[in-house]
Formats: C-alpha cells, sequence, structure tokens
C-alpha cells in the first residue's frame, strides 16, 4: 500500500479538521480529505513547492459553502467556503496573501483550466477537485496511492450523493449557476429550471444598441 501524504501536525490543521467534520456530512468531509491528498499527490508528482497547511485547509473548506451553518443563499457557494476559509487563517495569524491564496483557491475551485495556470496552493485544490468528482487526473496517480487514499476515506455510492449534495446546496439561489458548472447539476435535478443565457442578457440589457 502507498504511502499518503503527510497531513500537518499543527493546532490550526487540527482546528480546521474538526470545524467540517462537525458543520459538512460525512461524505463531504472525506471527500474533501481526499480533494487534499490527491491534490497533495498531483503536486509532488508534478515537483511544486506549496504550503500544505494552506492547501489543506482550501482542501477541507472548498464546500463548506454547502452546509446549512455556512451557506448564505445570496453568492456561489465557492464564494461561502472562500470566505470562511480566509477568515479562519486571517484568525490564525496567517498572513493576508496566504489567505487570498486559499480564498482564490477555492473560488476558483469549479472554474476549468484557469487556476491550473495560477499558484500551485490555487491550482492543486482544482486538481483535488478534478480527480475525486470528475476522475481528470485518474492515471496522473497510481493506482496504489489511489487504493491508500480510498482506503482512509471510502466513497460508496459517491456520484449520487455527491450529485444531490449539490444540488441540495445550490437549488434555493439557481442564479448563483449563471456561467458555472452547478447549472448542470439544476437542469439535471430540480424540475423548471431554467438555465441562465448569456445571449439574452446581452439582447436584453438596458442599451439600445
Amino acid at each position: 500500500m502507498s504511502e499518503l501524504p503527510a497531513i500537518p501536525d499543527s493546532a490550526l490543521v487540527a482546528e480546521a479538521t474538526e470545524l467540517v467534520r462537525t458543520a459538512a456530512s460525512p461524505l463531504i468531509y472525506h471527500h474533501s480529505r481526499r480533494v487534499y491528498y490527491f491534490g497533495a499527490l498531483r503536486g509532488t508528482a508534478a515537483g511544486l513547492s506549496y504550503d500544505p497547511e494552506i492547501l489543506y485547509v482550501s482542501a477541507m473548506f472548498h464546500d463548506l459553502g454547502l452546509t446549512r451553518h455556512y451557506r448564505t443563499g445570496h453568492q456561489r457557494f465557492e464564494i461561502d467556503g472562500a470566505d470562511e476559509a480566509r477568515r479562519f487563517l486571517r484568525a490564525h495569524g496567517i498572513a493576508d496573501c496566504m489567505a487570498e491564496l486559499a480564498w482564490t483557491g477555492i473560488a476558483l475551485h469549479t472554474t476549468p483550466q484557469i487556476p491550473l495556470h495560477m499558484a500551485p496552493e490555487i491550482a492543486l485544490v482544482t486538481r483535488g477537485v478534478e480527480l475525486d468528482v470528475l476522475g481528470i487526473g485518474y492515471d496522473a496517480i497510481t493506482d496504489d496511492q489511489r487504493a491508500a487514499v480510498i482506503a482512509e476515506h471510502p466513497r460508496p455510492d459517491f456520484k449520487r450523493q455527491i450529485l444531490a449534495a449539490f444540488t441540495d446546496g445550490i437549488r434555493d439561489r439557481p442564479d448563483t449557476t449563471f456561467g458555472n458548472v452547478k447549472a448542470d447539476v439544476l437542469a439535471h435535478f430540480v424540475p423548471g429550471f431554467r438555465r441562465g443565457d448569456f445571449v439574452e442578457v446581452i439582447q436584453n440589457s438596458a442599451w439600445s444598441e
């Protein structure tokens, strides 16, 4: 069995873990831990240097906006989690520049391609999410590495359950899915949902021409 990347042994990390374990469902908790492991594995394989505490908090908080305690209802769920991560890190004395890395990594984790061209702490959140949810990069890590992660954080019925969690977390703010991948979720699972249309927004704007 392959050895997993180390989780930083710090009070900050322990508190972040407890916060997510308390606020989120087991589904989201285990998914978030896998995101850290998969992101760290991708980073190591690519020879990237990153701050493991920032990556860990980013991974753990990236879906907090789907939880009842941390969702706001008026903005994208990604921003809910990003705001809480920044607040949490600042409260623990982490420099603003590092807290902003976490904010950006979480805020962009459902935005294809762009975060992959940014700082490692940002890119690796997306790498971890894409691997666990979409299977992107599945073969970029070894069978043993995947097995080690899943042994610690199993994913029974994950595809169905994560789609249900997405739906529950955003169905009350459908307008926030305009222009992003979560519109696909509502289109599949919320009867009567109608996507925002970029062309219609332009054509129906207040401008005469």
